[in-house]
């Protein structure tokens, strides 16, 4: 459905912050006051447990909703579209459903320095006439501009996505990049994109000046973040997140963990300083090598990360031999939740504890459903507002083996 007019205001709306709020749909809270959007995302989590997975919330130990003390300019990380508009270049972003460009030049939700960022390559392609791509016809060259920035450390990254081997002019680019953004830019990249897709990043990226990486932490663990590594966008509630992860899996120092999806190694990390062991299983292999490089980063040696599918290097490991017990099994899959054979795994080895972090609370509570059916009950539930201002959440569960419950 769509707006069409109001008739009588609800007492919780406000005036959206960003002038294109309603247009370019990404926030789609922002006409919402931040302590009603709290309660509404505490209540979908709870409904969807209650109605999908079909439990009793009454014997479940429930939390505070986490939320933020201002729910602006916590994304550090942004990736503009590029098009063309009455002859001229644009960015912004797409408009929902569609990629139709809202054009602007600042995001409310995102760090300050996108502005200037944006305005310095729309400066440079209207000086060098390099045009944005067009997706109808398949040319034009500048296809979209990633942004990361390493809250701890400040530390910037611009990755210009192109449709072509090459950048004209690029060393004039980055010229103007670093007069934009000072010492607090690390890495200026291109990344090869010629295909026609939906999906933003190609396969190559080629460093134009830096390392090709900035550097982050959560809590105090550094992370060495790439262009194509996944990485939580909001660092200040990551913190959080991984914290509570980190009390329901009550690690002692004597456990063995499993860390299934474990991407770039950032639960893995957080969770080794607290337990004797921990496994980080990922399919996606830059990421694996990722993990590993933050291992000795950190020069963190109690966790060994595999490429592979989780349940397949879990089952393989433990028929094996390789491991014995396994303690604690923490998974933070993504928007489609776990697969039935993933689920089978864990009812298989049977861990006492199993952490799940979701970012959508109806796979959350499909799988929870299959979980408890037998061997597990759920014990503890926070939810997260790591996505404020849209109606996103993160959720995080503790279930106990019934046998070891706590």
């Amino acid at each position: 459905a769509r707006l069409d007019s109001i008739i009588k205001e609800s007492p919780d709306r406000i005036e959206a912050k960003c002038s294109v709020a309603r247009s370019c749909g990404g926030c789609t809270l922002q006409s919402l006051d931040y302590s009603a959007e709290l309660k509404l995302k505490q209540n979908k989590v709870e409904n969807h447990l209650k109605r999908i997975g079909g439990f009793d919330l009454s014997n479940v130990e429930i939390e505070d909703i986490i939320g933020m003390e201002d729910p602006i300019r916590y994304r550090n990380k942004s990736q503009f579209p590029f098009g063309r508009k009455n002859g001229k270049n644009i960015t912004g972003y797409f408009a929902g459903r569609t990629h139709s460009i809202v054009e602007f030049d600042d995001c409310i939700i995102g760090i300050e320095e996108n502005k200037n960022v944006l305005k310095a390559v729309l400066d440079f392609m209207e000086k060098y006439d390099i045009p944005a791509y067009d997706e109808e016809s398949g040319k034009g060259v500048v296809r979209h501009v990633l942004i990361r920035k390493g809250f701890a450390t400040g530390e910037l990254m611009v990755c210009i996505v192109i449709n072509a081997n090459s950048l004209p002019h690029s060393d004039k680019l980055v010229e103007s990049l670093c007069s934009a953004l000072g010492s607090d830019l690390k890495s200026v990249s291109i990344n090869i994109n010629k295909k026609n897709t939906n999906v933003i990043l190609g396969e190559k990226t080629v460093t134009l000046y830096g390392n090709g990486y900035i550097e982050d932490y959560i809590g105090d663990v550094k992370f060495r973040i790439s262009p194509q590594s996944f990485y939580q966008v909001n660092p200040v509630q990551t913190k959080k997140l991984y914290s509570k992860a980190l009390e329901y899996a009550a690690l002692t120092g004597e456990e063995t963990v499993w860390d299934m999806y474990c991407g770039i190694g950032t639960i893995s990390l957080f969770l080794a300083k607290s337990a004797k062991f921990v496994y980080g299983v990922e399919i996606v292999d830059a990421a694996i090598q990722n993990a590993r490089e933050n291992a000795k980063l950190n020069n963190i040696e109690n966790v060994k990360f595999f490429v592979g599918k989780a349940e397949e290097v879990i089952t393989g490991e433990y028929e094996n031999g390789n491991i014995r017990d396994i303690d604690v099994i923490v998974v933070d899959p993504p928007r489609k939740g776990l697969d039935k054979l993933a689920i089978d795994t864990m009812l298989k080895l049977l861990p006492k504890r199993i952490v799940y972090v979701s970012c959508d609370s109806s796979t959350l509570a499909r799988d929870l459903k299959m979980l408890c059916e037998k061997e597990y009950e759920l014990k503890k539930l926070t939810v997260v507002d790591q996505f404020s201002r849209s109606y996103h959440t993160e959720s995080v569960c503790l279930l106990s083996r019934k046998d070891k419950a706590v």
